[in-house]
């Protein structure tokens, strides 16, 4: 095993599709999870498809639980090189009807977690002298109804991305962000039954208005996301890519 990766939220959905993708390029996978029992699962059949994985149940917004898990994955499974932010939540409402505890969760997991998870690897990247830290953001950054507290903190995540370059990219350590479209997981699944509708009719809905004509699958996110982890992507930094079948304005 030559590098050791840390994924977040990789129980399931894109991030599961991250540690399978990073496994296949010979990388050691850290399954991150706030569900111990779901990640324990993953990283089972990270093993049984050949890699090497371990699970680790944390809190991404608990600046303790984060310090716990990134040591227990430094000491158990060797120092990690690479980071996937990959962990996030939905609480959408409009403005007027959004609680300040949906804002909370939102902005706690999806920004102040990929903060507290870059601060606690980047110095075990700095003892490697190479890292590659990997935010999701989302194209709802530029502004989506209905998700204010979501789009706030991915636009967050990528204001980050870009400060956090400048910052590492002395250490040898890149630092990019993947904003994906619309990608078919139990996230956007959800979405589908709060807007009273069937997955495959929410699906068509959203395919007629990308160029593609298709939505995104967790697999194209993760094509990217383990280019932007590999020493192919060493002079790419600071960057955000969209992976959304289409641009975005």
């Amino acid at each position: 095993m030559n590098r050791v990766a840390i994924v977040t939220g990789a129980a399931r959905g894109i991030g599961a599709a991250v540690a399978r993708r990073l496994v296949e390029d010979g990388v050691g996978v850290a399954v991150l999870d706030l569900d111990p029992v779901a990640a324990k699962s993953a990283a089972a059949e990270l093993e049984r498809a050949g890699g090497q994985a371990i699970a680790v149940g944390v809190d991404v917004s608990d600046a303790d639980s984060v310090g716990e898990a990134v040591e227990e994955v430094a000491e158990k499974f060797g120092l990690p090189g690479i980071l996937v932010n990959n962990a996030g939540v939905t609480r959408d409402n409009m403005l007027y009807a959004l609680s300040p505890a949906d804002w909370d969760q939102v902005v706690n997991v999806n920004l102040r977690g990929t903060f507290l998870m870059t601060q606690a690897v980047a110095e075990h990247m700095a003892k490697l002298g190479w890292g590659r830290v990997v935010n999701l953001s989302s194209i709802a950054a530029v502004g989506n109804a209905g998700q204010a507290n979501y789009s706030a903190a991915k636009a967050g995540i990528e204001g980050l991305t870009k400060t956090t370059a400048f910052e590492l990219g002395p250490l040898n350590v890149t630092v990019n962000a993947v904003a994906p479209g619309y990608v078919a997981t139990e996230m956007t699944a959800a979405l589908a039954a709060q807007a009273g509708a069937t997955v495959e009719e929410h699906q068509a809905r959203a395919a007629a208005t990308i160029p593609l004509r298709r939505v995104g699958q967790p697999e194209d996110i993760a094509e990217v996301v383990a280019f932007l982890a590999s020493d192919r992507a060493s002079f790419v930094s600071g960057q955000v890519i969209h992976v959304a079948g289409g641009p975005v304005c």
